[in-house]
């Protein structure tokens, strides 16, 4: 029987917090969780555990790119978006804001389809009802 993947937290964390975590969670090591994070599009082996180690215990570390990236997310069994918004607050201060209904998500999704004349239209819009403040 395979082991359910657990549901995105609810609020954003840290790179270093979610790993930890979920490793604890899995009660893995960090050389066995290593082994588990394999980057699903080339199919190697994407961190080492000498990383997890350092990230873990707050050592420097140089910041993963996307193939480190969808191998944590593979490795942890968290979706690649919640993995790539803790990288950004861990590594970056950046913090992504979401309605809680997910609507968000959906409109900037589709805000590329739209010319730049409609993109400035909706966002006149959008500021009529909900002024920047």
């Amino acid at each position: 029987m395979a082991a359910e993947t657990p549901a995105a937290p609810a609020e954003r964390a840290h790179l270093r917090d979610l790993v930890r975590e979920r490793k604890d969670e899995l009660g893995l090591s960090y050389e066995k969780l290593a082994a588990q994070c394999i980057d699903p599009e080339t199919g190697q082996q994407a961190i080492k555990g000498s990383w997890l180690h350092r990230l873990l215990t707050g050592l420097a570390v140089q910041p993963p790119d996307l193939p480190m990236l969808r191998g944590i997310a593979k490795g942890i069994r968290l979706p690649l978006g919640v993995i790539q918004d803790a990288a950004a607050a861990e590594f970056f201060g950046i913090d992504i804001e979401w309605s809680a209904s997910g609507e968000a998500r959906a409109l900037v999704a589709r805000a590329d389809r739209l010319t730049p004349t409609q993109r400035q239209q909706l966002l006149r819009l959008i500021d009529s009802f909900a002024p920047p403040e």
